[in-house]
């Protein structure tokens, strides 16, 4: 396998978010400052500087159709055509920081979080539902792969709800603690919650099984599946964690652990392939085969920490960007 560096770009700020378009044409990357850049994929260079967000951005999300949302601390989703530039839509959702969007899958549905308050909006920026309030600050939203439910946690819970308009949870699964990170297997079986008591936290939905491993050396906010369900990557301490979902769960096993020299930051399977990878505290970026008897591809010596990996959907390109303000993208064959 070929892996080299494809072109590189610097933010004014710590890479607070990132992500392709649908199409792989472009990457949008969100600067802690507030700033919106967008990045052409062929050779790093801007093809739109957006205003962003007043005090700070904090989220961003594509539509399968190329429509751009951002939320900021200025308590406001805005929506962008990633062709012109232009701003479409702006949606005032309160005082709280929009910190959560997650577009529905082949749908066109923008599930946004601030604060307590979730609410659906249509791609124009009209309101399309506006949730119960949770009872704490929502955390993290997880679309389920089908697009037929989104998971939402708070501290206390998660609950699953049916999309687009139901007043009703589908599911409401209690948890004593915090819940920092979401994400479902993309079989749409696990539903898996990152926590800030040192654990993870699984159920399969449709069968009410609940399963966890604690333990870790911090709180765990790196959640990553491989595109076969088969693996579960995690961070939370030193060493990722790789764990064999298959059959009755994880629960029992022994994870494989894959060794770094300090604290992982960022991890991420590729969408279609069987490549992870993953970041350390001291900048250090691996790629890793976990199936391999030695599952180390390819190390990386990096100026600061990875904050956020995002593979473009046929994974030919790895962005990578930092807290420094970096972004990295590069290219394997």
């Amino acid at each position: 396998m070929q892996f080299a560096k494809h072109w590189a770009a610097t933010l004014d700020d710590y890479v607070i978010d990132l992500a392709w378009s649908p199409d792989g044409s472009l990457l949008a990357a969100a600067s802690a400052a507030g700033g919106i850049t967008v990045y052409d994929a062929a050779n790093g260079a801007v093809k739109h500087a957006l205003s962003g967000h007043e005090n700070g951005a904090n989220c961003l999300a594509w539509s399968g159709n190329g429509l751009l949302a951002t939320g900021g601390q200025d308590g406001c989703v805005r929506l962008w055509d990633a062709s012109s530039g232009k701003q479409t839509a702006e949606v005032k959702l309160g005082h709280a920081w929009v910190e959560q969007l997650a577009w529905q899958p082949k749908g066109r549905l923008l599930f946004a979080a601030a604060g307590k308050k979730l609410t659906a909006l249509n791609p124009d920026g009209s309101i399309a539902h506006t949730f119960p309030d949770a009872p704490k600050t929502i955390s993290a939203l997880a679309w389920r792969p089908d697009g037929a439910a989104c998971a939402a946690a708070c501290f206390g819970h998660v609950v699953i709800w049916d999309a687009p308009t139901t007043t009703t949870a589908q599911k409401e699964f209690p948890y004593a603690n915090a819940i920092l990170a979401l994400t479902w297997s993309p079989d749409g079986r696990w539903l898996v919650a990152g926590c800030h008591d040192n654990a993870v936290h699984l159920w399969i939905p449709a069968e009410d099984v609940e399963l966890q491993m604690s333990g870790y050396e911090t709180k765990l906010k790196e959640l990553s599946f491989s595109c076969d369900s088969k693996w579960l990557a995690t961070g939370g301490g030193r060493d990722a964690c790789v764990w064999d979902c298959s059959g009755a769960g994880p629960e029992g096993r022994e994870p494989l652990l894959l060794p770094q020299t300090a604290r992982t930051t960022a991890l991420a399977f590729q969408n279609t392939h069987g490549l992870l990878a993953t970041g350390d505290a001291g900048g250090t970026f691996t790629l890793w085969s976990p199936t391999r008897k030695n599952p180390m591809v390819a190390e990386v010596k990096m100026p600061s920490a990875a904050t956020k990996f995002a593979w473009r959907a046929d994974d030919t390109l790895l962005a990578v960007g930092t807290e420094k303000g970096a972004i990295y993208v590069f290219r394997t064959e």
